[in-house]
């Protein structure tokens, strides 16, 4: 069976920890997990987990990244993979930027930092039961 991922995107690393340990508690070994700590290194990623036959059901992404903000990586990532769930973890994204993205990359939910860590995992049970 392939193994299914979660894929963290985050330039901060403690963000990215916190993430994967809350996961982790959640979701013990039923996901794998990867992070990023930039969008062109998740590129790599997913590129690398999809040809091992890997299937990435779900990125979290934040929004502000030096080199490439996470609404275009998101636009980029739906492009090529629209079934991957995309959630993006923000503190500075506004209204009209969380809507681009949800109408170009399908986002599935925006949540502001600090996130509520149960709706998060009840976003990411929610949808992944749909594929």
């Amino acid at each position: 069976m392939d193994k299914k991922v979660i894929l963290c995107v985050d330039d901060d690393e403690i963000i990215l920890k916190c993430l994967l340990v809350q996961l982790r508690s959640h979701f013990g070994t039923k996901f794998e997990y990867e992070l990023s700590t930039s969008p062109f290194e998740a590129f790599e990623i997913i590129e690398e987990l999809t040809n091992s036959g890997s299937e990435i059901v779900a990125i979290i992404s934040d929004w502000l990244m030096p080199d490439m903000n996470g609404d275009k990586f998101l636009i980029e990532v739906h492009k090529k993979h629209p079934d991957i769930i995309k959630i993006m973890l923000t503190g500075n994204a506004g209204d009209t930027i969380i809507e681009k993205i949800k109408e170009e990359a399908n986002l599935t939910a925006c949540f502001f930092k600090p996130w509520d860590k149960n709706k998060l995992f009840q976003t990411l049970e929610g949808t992944i039961s749909q594929l």
